[in-house]
């Protein structure tokens, strides 16, 4: 049961990701998260060494989309600003995750989710098959309903630690 909340790999920065691994195993698609993953919370501004990371993935060949539960507008709004699609959809919900594959035109295994929240970015793409990459969040400022979350994602990344299930 445990095994849905881990992701293949986690890091601390979305800049640790060595795309060439990513390359190696077969990824062909990249879905990311927005709020913490690629920005910060509430925020449209985007770090530029974030800017730099998205357009070496583009460059190398990634198909790459964004798939976020914040408000249209906003999603919307970043997705034109960084030149990436986005997809529809909630998450953990398999139709969200459906919604990335569709629009990237990549299969389960030849797709990875960057995201920063154990359940939503993490359990839905386990739950749909795609491999799975954990990275910290940008910044503490967070939805209420996240920071509520973020205590018992503490405790599961605890279990796994102390399994040896999580892969730097």
């Amino acid at each position: 049961m445990i095994s849905r909340f881990c992701p293949n790999l986690y890091f601390e920065s979305l800049y640790q990701i060595d795309l060439s691994h990513l390359k190696s195993i077969g990824i062909r698609g990249i879905v990311f998260d927005i709020d913490n993953t690629v920005t910060m919370w509430g925020s449209d501004k985007v770090p530029q060494d974030t800017l730099k990371w998205l357009e070496d993935t583009k460059t190398q060949g990634f198909r790459v989309c964004l798939l976020s539960n914040n408000r249209k507008a906003r999603v919307d709004s970043i997705s034109c600003m960084l030149d990436i699609p986005s997809a529809k959809g909630f998450k953990p919900f398999g139709s969200a995750f459906r919604s990335a594959l569709s629009l990237l035109g990549t299969s389960p295994k030849e797709t990875a989710i960057i995201g920063d929240q154990i359940f939503t970015d993490i359990l839905g793409g386990n739950r749909a098959g795609l491999y799975t990459i954990l990275v910290q969040p940008l910044s503490t400022t967070e939805f209420f309903t996240t920071r509520l979350f973020r205590k018992l994602e503490r405790i599961v990344l605890h279990k796994l630690a102390c399994r040896g299930m999580l892969k730097p």
